[in-house]
């Protein structure tokens, strides 16, 4: 890290401990709790079926009421899926087990016998969405259908926490390019680089993605960003990593920037020392705010 201590005049103790003593606990934004978007696209996609079977509602005779309506209306299936919190289009069922016999399910045919109708009103009712129904339990399906939505969106907060780190990173590159007067790019790949800037890049696989790429003047600097709230393993396989990959752009003249973040360094420093001795550029969110990035910028002209 001898290029940035000499820059901010730091020794590599005192650099390195300011770096993890500003650390932030959590990058919560807006949102981080649930894409609306999608959930309210995947309901829409299915809104009619679900008030088809919003019809079930209330009915004493489920079973029947469940197979007349889906003869006549044999798409409301895709819809019983969801209610159920399944992304699965088709599943198999163990309904003897004492033989291990299955049945399948199969929700995306286009036509459907009266036996296999007859079988999706059994599956409806033995899964419990019938309780729901001829009980009253619930009073409307595409309401109900969107909390569930809501459910399964929350298995993607994981995602959106890296993403929300690389939204907030590109606020400050952003900001510090257009100061600058230079090029950036996210997301970037070999082939978009040649396309843009016509530089030619090694990778060492095609499916390399670079989470941000700079131009100035022709050369390029790489911006890797990653935010970890909780510690594990994946910190220590990521530091070895970017060891790796900061000795591979330096060796094509390509400046690399490892921008991470996050409590769960606190209890993995090992791992992030060894990254921070062996390569030149380690900053935090607390870095950024305080200018750094335009100040490597800057000084490499």
């Amino acid at each position: 890290m001898k290029k940035l201590c000499r820059l901010l005049n730091k020794t590599e103790d005192n650099l390195f401990e300011e770096i993890i003593s500003s650390f932030k606990n959590k990058i919560t934004q807006w949102s981080y709790f649930v894409n609306w978007q999608k959930v309210l696209q995947n309901i829409e996609l299915i809104e009619k079926e679900l008030n088809l079977l919003n019809y079930l509602i209330g009915k004493k005779d489920l079973h029947k009421e469940t197979v007349d309506l889906l003869l006549k209306y044999p798409d409301t299936i895709k819809a019983i899926p969801l209610l159920l919190a399944i992304r699965d289009k088709s599943i198999e069922v163990l309904i003897d087990t004492r033989n291990f016999i299955y049945r399948e399910f199969d929700f995306s045919k286009k036509e459907y016998t009266k036996d296999e109708i007859i079988s999706f009103a059994d599956f409806i009712l033995k899964s419990g969405l019938g309780e729901l129904l001829k009980d009253k339990k619930i009073k409307n399906l595409v309401d109900y259908a969107t909390g569930v939505e809501v459910g399964l969106d929350s298995n993607g907060r994981k995602n959106r926490g890296g993403t929300l780190m690389e939204n907030l990173v590109e606020e400050f590159v952003r900001d510090t390019c257009n100061k600058l007067h230079i090029e950036y790019m996210p997301q970037a790949t070999a082939k978009k680089i040649k396309e843009k800037w016509n530089i030619e890049i090694k990778v060492d696989k095609s499916s390399r993605i670079i989470d941000f790429a700079i131009n100035k003047n022709g050369k390029l600097y790489f911006i890797e960003v990653n935010f970890y709230g909780g510690g594990g393993s994946k910190l220590k396989s990521t530091a070895t990593e970017y060891i790796r990959m900061n000795e591979y752009w330096n060796k094509q003249g390509i400046e690399f920037i490892w921008i991470t973040d996050g409590a769960g360094w606190k209890s993995t420093l090992k791992p992030l020392r060894e990254y921070f001795d062996k390569a030149d550029y380690l900053l935090n969110l607390e870095m950024l705010r305080n200018g750094v990035l335009k100040r490597i910028l800057s000084h490499n002209a």
